[in-house]
């Protein structure tokens, strides 16, 4: 067989005959999806009105607060900024995708599970990536705020340290079960709509 004969072959086998969809499945699949690009919405907003509450709360508030105290608090500020925009960019790819989806074949079915699998670890990695964050502004808030008695080395060494432990586990399960309630179901949803094509 000669390689124009292979090409030949390839090109008819590409699916270009997988089944479409029909419209009753096109319809219960977009109701999940339309509910996971509105909680990524709601939760693109909300973050971005955190991020405003925190510079107000740094700067407007506290006036007496010392300058490098302040200062600080924004660096890490515009650190959060830099992580989140680059997780938003990789969420937006998938909110993107979401709302223009080529919705008419299985394949096309199982590669957008394939990004709800990989956005999952986005996800899960986008929360912890806030641990360093609460430990250098638990770090700034110790060593600026005056304390009415000064923290000995090993107070401060077990309140940084158990700070990290509870932020690493607690960052982690919340992040789990906030997939789950605002994406997981409705993936699961279109998983369970999947497995009715295989039948």
């Amino acid at each position: 067989m000669n390689i124009d004969d292979l090409k030949n072959t390839w090109n008819d086998d590409v699916s270009y005959n997988t089944p479409e969809i029909s419209i009753e499945h096109k319809n219960k699949i977009n109701l999940p999806l339309e509910k996971i690009r509105k909680n990524m919405r709601m939760e693109f907003w909300s973050t971005i009105g955190i991020l405003i509450f925190g510079f107000a709360v740094v700067w407007i508030p506290v006036p007496e607060a010392p300058f490098k105290f302040k200062f600080y608090l924004t660096v890490l500020l515009f650190s959060m900024v830099i992580i989140i925009s680059f997780f938003f960019s990789k969420f937006f790819k998938l909110y993107r995708d979401i709302g223009n989806p080529m919705m008419k074949t299985y394949d096309s079915l199982k590669d957008l599970m394939h990004q709800f699998d990989l956005n999952k670890q986005y996800y899960l990695s986008f929360m912890l990536s806030f641990v360093p964050f609460l430990v250098c502004e638990l770090i700034i808030v110790i060593e600026f705020l005056p304390h009415r008695k000064p923290l000995g080395n090993l107070q401060t060494a077990t309140t940084v340290i158990s700070t990290l432990a509870v932020g690493l586990f607690g960052l982690f399960f919340i992040g789990k079960y906030w997939y789950r309630i605002f994406y997981g179901k409705y993936v699961q949803q279109i998983e369970n709509l999947i497995n009715e094509l295989k039948k």
